[in-house]
């Protein structure tokens, strides 16, 4: 056998231990991880390079990346964070047009690196540890489960950054939560002097209950 021969067979080897690694992993192996295999990290990028291995993000690695659907990638690579305004309207289905970006709130001391990615696109909210917390629920979505804002958490949220949002986005989400019969107005306004918003609830939202 060719020198070039044997080192292709070689590089064929360390791909399927690599493959094989990442699948008992559950798809998604972080780069710290790799070392309990004892392979030349340089090797691993040069897979990345071929295409025979994906880099999701920065530490982060796949053998396919559509073994994931958006969904899942999100709650595997950020499990930490919570979904918030657009993305928690749509969750709640308070919007009809899925948002382009995932909206995402996060403890303001995580690294902002984490979120550099071009697929799926994330738009980070950085919270105070305490705000983080306030009104944190789970939810399913497509068989995976979320961490989220409940429904007045997002609602005042959405109230206090109206500005960064569509108007009509923002329309269509108050109007859907004051057409819910799950609403529940006491906790809206627990939320809404917690995040300041209480005179827009009253003026937006007060006059139509």
């Amino acid at each position: 056998m060719s020198t070039n021969g044997k080192k292709s067979r070689m590089a064929e080897e360390t791909l399927q231990i690599l493959k094989k690694f990442i699948d008992e992993k559950g798809g998604i192996v972080k780069k710290e991880e790799f070392a309990a295999l004892a392979v030349d990290y340089r090797r691993i990028l040069e897979f990345v390079e071929s295409g025979d291995l994906i880099r999701i993000k920065n530490g982060y690695y796949t053998d396919r990346i559509d073994r994931f659907s958006e969904n899942e990638l999100i709650a595997r690579l950020f499990p930490d964070t919570r979904l918030c305004m657009e993305s928690a309207l749509y969750a709640y289905g308070y919007i009809s047009q899925k948002p382009y970006a995932w909206h995402l709130a996060v403890d303001k001391n995580t690294s902002k690196s984490r979120f550099k990615m071009d697929y799926p696109k994330v738009i980070p909210y950085y919270t105070e540890p305490d705000v983080l917390e306030l009104g944190s629920a789970t939810i399913e979505m497509d068989g995976i489960t979320h961490q989220i804002y409940d429904r007045e958490r997002t609602i005042c949220d959405c109230l206090k950054y109206e500005g960064k949002m569509e108007h009509e986005v923002f329309k269509e989400g108050i109007q859907s939560y004051i057409r819910d019969d799950e609403k529940d107005i006491s906790v809206l306004m627990g939320y809404a002097r917690e995040r300041k918003v209480v005179s827009k609830v009253q003026s937006l939202i007060g006059v139509w209950l």
